[in-house]
């Protein structure tokens, strides 16, 4: 009986992700055009909310497929092929198609993906075991209210653990935070590694 609802919950979520995949509900703002990108299976643990793709990620087709990526990997202590593995790391950010450029870098993620998809996305992981919010605009879809700033949010780690965490994006525009901020790396970042290796280590015996 277990077995054939997690099979069942599996199918449903499949159907999900290959709706979103065919998603063009904003094209006409996009001026890459539409290319969801986004990862998760029934079995994942991990659900990492991020903002949207880059245009390196939009041209490669890999999500978090740049320096930010790589630094959000050496964050959680995990190595590309648990990243990127859909069994074990979800990957959904708050706009799953390329926003475009403005003056002060990449546009903010287009709101509709958020309002069509998330709730339904987030109901069908049902192993996640903690739920990490990068940057701004997942703060605050996620978490309404419930902290001033970013920075108010990310020192309430030792309050948020262990299901919930919130990180500043890794985006070496940040690399000013990180520095006004060193407590993040000192205490925050090994608590997080501490977690993420305990979702995954086998359990004891």
């Amino acid at each position: 009986m277990i077995r054939t609802l997690y099979w069942g919950f599996a199918m449903r979520l499949n159907v999900l992700l290959s709706e979103i995949r065919s998603c063009t509900i904003c094209a006409e703002h996009l001026p890459l055009g539409p290319r969801p990108l986004l990862q998760a299976a029934s079995s994942a643990r991990l659900l990492i909310i991020g903002q949207a793709p880059g245009s390196v990620a939009h041209n490669t087709g890999i999500a978090w497929n740049d320096r930010s990526g790589q630094r959000l990997r050496e964050w959680l202590g995990i190595d590309d092929d648990t990243f990127y593995d859909p069994k074990r790391v979800a990957l959904v950010p708050m706009g799953f198609c390329f926003p475009g450029t403005g003056k002060g870098g990449d546009l903010p993620p287009r709101p509709e993906c958020a309002q069509a998809w998330h709730e339904r996305l987030q109901s069908a992981l049902k192993k996640i075991e903690l739920t990490i919010l990068v940057g701004r605009y997942a703060l605050e879809h996620n978490i309404d209210g419930r902290f001033g700033t970013l920075t108010e949010a990310v020192a309430a780690w030792t309050d948020l653990l262990p299901e919930l965490i919130a990180l500043p994006h890794p985006s070496p525009r940040n690399n000013r935070w990180l520095a006004k901020n060193p407590w993040f790396e000192r205490d925050t970042l090994p608590a997080l590694r501490d977690r993420v290796r305990e979702i995954y280590s086998p359990p004891a015996t």
